[in-house]
Parts: structure tokens; sequence; C-alpha cells
């Protein structure tokens, strides 16, 4: 699309590879309301770390 992300996030169902909520699209929220796949890690070079939407916590 042209515009900057700030950090990519990747599902873990299906490996889709959104932009973050900081990000100004926030890709990886918008695949989690049109697929409901609920976890997320960072696609982040030295991070490791997973989110669920729907519980809105780290898991």
């Amino acid at each position: 699309m042209g515009d900057r992300w700030v950090h990519l996030r990747q599902c873990l169902i299906c490996g889709h590879v959104g932009c973050c909520d900081s990000s100004k699209n926030k890709h990886a929220t918008k695949h989690f309301d049109g697929t409901g796949h609920p976890v997320v890690k960072s696609f982040e070079p030295g991070e490791d770390w997973r989110w669920c939407y729907i519980d809105k916590t780290f898991v």
C-alpha cells in the first residue's frame, strides 16, 4: 500500500503477516476481525511473544 509499518505480527493459524496497531493500517487486527484467527506472534527479530485478541493478553 506504500505506507510505513511499525512492527509486524504473524497469525499462528494461517501464517498471514500484517502490521501492528501502532501502524496506520493495522492489518494484523483487521485479519483477526475478518477471519477470527485469535493468536499472533511477533514477526520481529529477537522478539518471542504471542498475543490473543480474544483474551486481550499475552500467551
